[in-house]
C-alpha cells in the first residue's frame, strides 16, 4: 500500500517540488525499503505515461 501511495505522490508532485535525492526521501516518508522505493518510482512513471 505504501508503494502505491509513494507512486501517486511522485506522479502528481511537480519535479521542482520533490526533494533530492528522492530515494532516501521516499524511504523515510513512506516507510519503504530501497527496493520498494525503486518500485514506487517505476509505478509513478507508468502512472504518468497512462495520463498522457
Amino acid at each position: 500500500m505504501s508503494v502505491q501511495k509513494a507512486a501517486k505522490w511522485l506522479a502528481t508532485t511537480p519535479d521542482d517540488e520533490k526533494p533530492h535525492p528522492i530515494i532516501p526521501h521516499l524511504r523515510k516518508s513512506f516507510d519503504l525499503t530501497p527496493l520498494q522505493a525503486v518500485e514506487a518510482i517505476r509505478e509513478a512513471e507508468l502512472i504518468k505515461a497512462r495520463s498522457i
